[in-house]
């Protein structure tokens, strides 16, 4: 469904029920469908929420692709939802996204997951690193390349289509402002206000953000973040092991005694790519 947030219309799917809803949101390349293989899978009872965040999938474009712009735009659909009670689960990308919208300490936010994410220091790429990351999305054949390096072994023809869909949806202005700009964004000083529950997946062989440089960057800054890791999987957590993920997201919820498990959502059909 399309929901006019502030002055971009986004494209936001709902399901499930509960008093406890999980908001997720992509990484850069990705839509709402990056989720559906995560979302399939969940046992807990919640309300979920995944949407395409501005400029990709089915979202409108916008002069304003920040950090803070994508935090804003997240509380902003939060608030229109009316979500009391929410974990926010945030992929790379959208794990920076996430760790800001934390760091405000949002009325009705109760736990963070951080997928892969991106960490809140600059990431300064080497020069032939940074070409890659701004051509990464520009044809067939690059966003080919970009999948073989994201993931721990190729998906199925229909999820390379699906990622390949997706990643071309991007407005230019989207595809830039990652690697041109909010990767070097600095949001350190703020992620050590985090006051929640919060689980970092970190890819076993993931190319782009390693273990390590998720405890160095991440956990370490995080009061209380744990960690784990999810084997055999490359940056693409929720396409190379989405299975583990969710398994991981419900235990989170368990043990955090947020929700109950059920096993309604298991069967719900939504087994499409991505």
């Amino acid at each position: 469904m399309k929901l006019l947030i502030g002055n971009v219309s986004l494209e936001v799917e709902e399901q499930g029920a509960g008093d406890l809803s999980l908001v997720f949101l992509h990484y850069w390349g990705g839509t709402h469908r990056t989720w559906r293989q995560v979302v399939a899978h969940l046992q807990s009872a919640c309300r979920l929420v995944t949407y395409d965040i501005r400029g990709w999938g089915q979202s409108a474009a916008s002069d304003d692709y920040s950090i803070a712009a994508l935090a804003d735009e997240a509380l902003a659909l939060i608030h229109h939802l009316k979500l009391t009670r929410y974990v926010l689960v945030g992929h790379s990308m959208g794990g920076k996204v996430a760790q800001l919208v934390a760091s405000r300490q949002p009325q009705g936010l109760v736990g963070l997951i951080l997928v892969a994410p991106a960490t809140p220091t600059p990431t300064r790429l080497p020069e032939e690193a940074r070409q890659q990351q701004l051509h990464a999305y520009d044809n067939r054949e690059t966003v080919l390349q970009t999948i073989a390096f994201l993931t721990a072994r190729t998906p199925d023809p229909a999820t390379v289509e699906q990622i390949i869909e997706d990643s071309l949806s991007g407005t230019p202005e989207a595809k830039l402002a990652w690697p041109s700009a909010a990767i070097l964004e600095d949001i350190s000083a703020e992620v050590p206000k985090i006051s929640v529950p919060t689980l970092v997946l970190a890819g076993e062989v993931d190319r782009l953000d390693s273990v390590e440089q998720h405890r160095r960057e991440v956990i370490a800054r995080i009061p209380g973040a744990t960690l784990a890791i999810v084997p055999h999987s490359g940056h693409l957590l929720p396409i190379d092991e989405p299975i583990r993920v969710a398994h991981e997201i419900d235990s989170f919820l368990t043990s955090h005694s947020l929700t109950h498990a059920t096993p309604a959502l298991s069967g719900s059909g939504h087994t499409g790519p991505r």
